[in-house]
C-alpha cells in the first residue's frame, strides 16, 4: 500500500466515523446517567430524514439540521419519558423507539417525495459542503505532512470538526465541571445524588436531551455530509455500532474517538477490497469485508476485548425513597 492510497483509507476512515462518534457520545451521555438507549439507531434515522426531507424542500442545510435535531429531540423525550417517569423497561423502550423509525420515516418520506422511501438528491445549500482549512494548498507540496493536512485533515465537513471537538468538550464537562460530576455520580449511586438535594429526574432528562441533539448531528451528517439526502434504513446498524464502540471505549470520551476510527477503519476497508487482496496477497470476498464491522461489534459485546464496567445504576429506574 502506498502514501497516497493510506491517506485516501484515512479520509474515508474519518468522514465514515464520524457519525459513530457522535452517536457514541450520544450514548455516553445517557449510560452515565444512568440511562441505557438502544434506541440511538432510530434517533439517527428520523434525524435523517428530517434533515433530507427539509433540505430538500427548502433548499436549506441549516432548516435540515434544525429539524434532524427537532426529530430525534422528540424520540429522546418518548424514551425518557417511559424509562424515567414511568419507570419502564429502558432496552425494551429503545427498541421500540428504533422500530418505529424505521416505519415512519419511510412513510413520511415516501407520502411527500413518493420516490420509494427516499428524498430526492440534495445539491449546493442543501447540503454540507468540504471546508478547506487555511493553507491546505500551500502545503500539498510539502513532503509527508502536506499531502496528510491537505487530503486527510483539511477538506470535510463541518460536522466532522464538530464532532471532534465535542470529543474534547465532552472530557471537560464530564471531568471538570459540577455537572460532569453529577452527571456521573448519578450513573453510579442515584440515591447519593438524591440525598445531596440535586433532582436526579432532571438530571436524567437532561442527559437524555443532549442524547438526542448529538444523535441529531449523527443523522444530518449522514443525509446532508456522508450522502446526498435520505435512504430506506440508511443507518444501516450504525446505532448499534455506536454501542459495542461505546462499551470497547469503556464510557469514556477519548477512547471513543479512537474506538469509533477503529470501526470507521473496518467500513472503509470494506470500500477498497482491491487495496486488502494487494496487501495481504489474498482475494476475501466483498461480502466479508462489508462484514468486518458487524463482526467486530459482536466480539466487543462478547467481551473478548477485556472486561467493561458499565455505571452501577445503569438501567435502572430510581425510585425515591420517602
Amino acid at each position: 500500500m502506498d502514501y497516497a492510497t493510506f491517506l485516501q483509507i484515512l479520509d474515508t476512515t474519518i468522514r465514515l466515523a464520524t457519525p459513530l462518534l457522535l452517536a457514541c457520545l450520544a450514548g455516553l451521555y445517557s449510560e452515565r446517567a444512568g440511562v441505557f438507549d438502544i434506541g440511538l439507531e432510530g434517533k439517527m434515522l428520523m434525524a435523517a430524514m428530517g434533515a433530507g426531507a427539509v433540505a430538500a424542500l427548502t433548499g436549506s442545510v441549516w432548516l435540515g439540521l434544525l429539524a434532524a435535531i427537532a426529530g430525534s429531540l422528540v424520540f429522546a423525550l418518548l424514551h425518557g419519558l417511559a424509562s424515567i417517569t414511568f419507570r419502564g423497561n429502558q432496552l425494551i423502550s429503545g427498541v421500540a423507539l428504533n422500530f418505529v423509525a424505521s416505519g415512519i420515516t419511510v412513510l413520511v418520506a415516501q407520502d411527500l417525495f413518493g420516490q420509494g422511501g427516499r428524498t430526492p438528491p440534495l445539491t449546493g445549500d442543501a447540503r454540507f459542503n468540504p471546508i478547506t482549512l487555511p493553507f491546505a494548498e500551500a502545503l500539498a507540496g510539502v513532503p509527508v505532512i502536506g499531502p496528510l493536512y491537505a487530503e486527510v485533515i483539511s477538506g470535510h465537513t463541518l460536522l466532522v470538526y464538530v464532532a471532534i471537538a465535542l470529543v474534547g468538550a465532552t472530557w471537560w464537562l464530564l471531568y471538570r465541571t459540577r455537572f460532569g460530576l453529577r452527571l456521573r455520580a448519578v450513573g453510579e449511586n442515584p440515591a447519593s445524588v438524591d440525598t445531596a438535594g440535586v433532582s436526579v429526574r432532571r438530571l436524567r432528562y437532561t442527559a437524555v436531551l443532549i442524547t438526542g441533539v448529538l444523535c441529531g448531528l449523527a443523522g444530518a451528517y449522514m443525509a446532508t455530509g456522508l450522502q446526498a439526502g435520505f435512504g430506506r434504513e440508511m443507518t444501516a446498524g450504525r446505532g448499534y455500532i455506536a454501542l459495542a464502540a461505546l462499551i470497547f471505549a469503556k464510557w469514556r470520551p477519548v477512547q471513543a474517538l479512537w474506538a469509533t476510527m477503529l470501526f470507521g477503519f473496518f467500513q472503509a476497508l470494506a470500500l477498497r477490497p482491491d487495496v486488502v487482496q494487494n496487501t495481504l496477497g489474498v482475494k476475501i470476498p466483498g461480502s466479508a469485508l462489508d462484514a468486518l464491522p458487524y463482526v467486530l461489534t459482536v466480539i466487543v459485546l462478547a467481551g473478548l476485548v477485556g472486561k467493561a464496567i458499565p455505571p452501577r445504576a445503569g438501567g435502572e429506574p430510581y425510585v425515591k425513597e420517602r
